[in-house]
């Protein structure tokens, strides 16, 4: 790990009031119009996609204890609902409350063990000020227009352990639009991270959101080993003055695109343990090591395309040290599932600067670097849910000819006991494979190069339908040939390879793979 390096301020951050520590809730017209605007981007819309609190109440908060109030009194822990705040939320104003339909603490805004939660700003602004917002064994959350500053892990006050926004164990589908995070320094000044995610955290975006003066921008994933993470989009964001993180990936895939990056001190985009980022049209000025593998020898990997580097630094490589530059180039590639629309590097510090951060009227970029305001969210049907265009469909046609499994290799991560991963190339569907946890990968392999065009992936009897999300990785250059989600027949591009890997991403119950059978044809 790194060692914390001091942060450099340019100027120290204006200290702002403190609210009155009463709050309100008020409840608004069932399904009302809310304050967020706009869709959900990138990663966000996969999985089934991200909507927050769309066809639920809204209602209005001053206080943290409000927030949570809120929360506690929805019918259910997936009951829509959206909570517009305003004013200051801090220590002082945001207690425990308790209920059957949430689970929170003292001291920070919790998300916990709870779905379908919009968070906005509106009015005069909504600023959590030393206090963070902890999303833990949650899915489909959007935060919107709001400020989060000067959290700590160390000193007083302390919250959320000194991350502004931060996200773990199986979270799924997370929107994070218009923020503004920021901090006072680096880990020995008692802060830590602006925007991490670890502990199965997967599907999130970030968006034209500001990360400034801090140590850590934000990390992908605790540890080496901890690579359970991934699927995540940032772009049309502003890193400024950031020591490293920017952010930190370990495992898992990222799409990092038209971001602008202004004195990243160290270190910027870390890829790490596996991961790989798709990295495009961004724009990087005055900054050190903007991207590569920083303090470790586990190997990340980047694809690289219309970046522009103005006034980047290069430092040599070594053994816990490859920087891409300063020449980047692709040592992999990534295949994105959604669509998107690329400004071009050269105007990103000005659409990043009159769009990124809270206040900023919830502008953003229409692909041609002019800002836009979009249209309320529409209200969907909530009993109605529209499943995900972009993810590809299995094929139903049993795939013909030979199953090249038949006889083949098998590896794959740690297994649950009593089960092996030949039982998924042994022809028996009696017999099965499963993770050790609700996510996990299986590999076949050959001795010499072998042309696959589809494989067919059987759940065991009893576990039908457990597979959720996952993608087909190519063993030997870590590209990814698809994605999608259930289990059956699977088309992939025609590769030539030694080891293909179906990966599961997410799943419900326990995922049994009896076959993973593939096809030439």
């Amino acid at each position: 790990m790194r060692r914390p390096v001091a942060l450099r301020l340019n100027a120290a951050l204006a200290t702002m009031a403190v609210a009155a520590a009463t709050g309100v809730v008020l409840s608004m017209p069932e399904a009302a119009s809310a304050a967020v605007t706009g869709s959900a981007t990138g990663y966000a819309t996969q999985n089934g996609g991200t909507t927050g609190g769309a066809g639920g109440t809204t209602v209005r908060a001053t206080t943290g204890t409000a927030i949570h109030e809120a929360l506690c009194g929805r019918a259910s822990s997936s009951t829509p609902i959206t909570i517009e705040v305003e004013g200051t939320i801090n220590h002082g104003n945001t207690a425990k409350v308790s209920g059957d339909s949430c689970n929170t603490a003292a001291g920070v805004i919790e998300l916990k063990q709870i779905s379908n939660v919009t968070i906005v700003g509106v009015g005069s602004g909504a600023v959590f000020d030393q206090l963070g917002i902890h999303i833990r064994q949650s899915s489909n959350i959007i935060i919107q227009n709001v400020t989060v500053k000067n959290v700590k892990k160390s000193g007083s006050p302390t919250s959320n352990g000194g991350d502004a926004i931060g996200m773990e164990s199986d979270v799924r589908n997370v929107w994070v639009d218009h923020t503004t995070l920021e901090a006072s320094g680096g880990e020995s000044e008692g802060f830590d991270g602006l925007f991490d995610m670890k502990d199965n955290t997967q599907y999130v975006t970030l968006s034209y959101s500001t990360l400034r003066n801090s140590g850590r921008g934000g990390l992908v994933g605790s540890s080496e080993t901890e690579l359970s993470n991934g699927y995540i989009t940032y772009h049309h964001n502003l890193y400024e003055n950031i020591d490293s993180r920017a952010p930190l990936l370990r495992g898992g895939i990222a799409h990092i695109y038209n971001n602008y990056y202004v004195k990243l001190n160290e270190s910027g985009i870390n890829s790490r343990a596996g991961a790989r980022a798709k990295v495009d049209n961004n724009y990087f000025k005055d900054s050190k090591d903007v991207l590569g593998t920083f303090y470790t020898d586990a190997a990340g990997y980047w694809q690289v395309s219309g970046n522009t580097f103005d006034n980047v630094t290069w430092s040599a490589p070594g053994s816990e040290n490859n920087p891409a530059g300063p020449d980047p180039k692709s040592n992999t590639t990534v295949s994105i599932p959604y669509s998107y629309t690329l400004d071009n590097a050269s105007c990103v510090p000005a659409i990043v600067g009159a769009t990124a951060g809270a206040n900023k009227g919830l502008k953003v970029s229409d692909g041609s670097c002019s800002p836009q305001t979009p249209s309320p969210t529409p209200t969907p049907d909530p009993t109605d849910p529209t499943p995900d265009p972009t993810d590809p469909t299995p094929d139903p046609t049993q795939p013909s000819g030979t199953n090249l499994s038949i006889g083949a290799g098998s590896d794959g991560s740690s297994k649950a006991s009593g089960v092996s991963y030949g039982s998924v190339r042994d022809g028996d569907v009696s017999t099965y494979w499963s993770p050790a946890g609700s996510t996990g990968s299986i590999s076949i392999k050959w001795g010499t190069a072998t042309s696959i065009s589809k494989i067919n992936i059987r759940e065991a009897s009893g576990s039908t339908g457990s597979i959720g999300s996952w993608r087909v990785v190519n063993g030997d250059t870590g590209a990814v040939l698809t994605s999608g989600s259930g289990a059956g027949v699977i088309a992939v591009p025609q590769t030539s390879l030694k080891k293909i890997t179906f990966e599961i991403t997410g799943s419900t119950g326990t995922p049994k793979v009896a076959e993973f059978e593939t096809y030439a044809g």
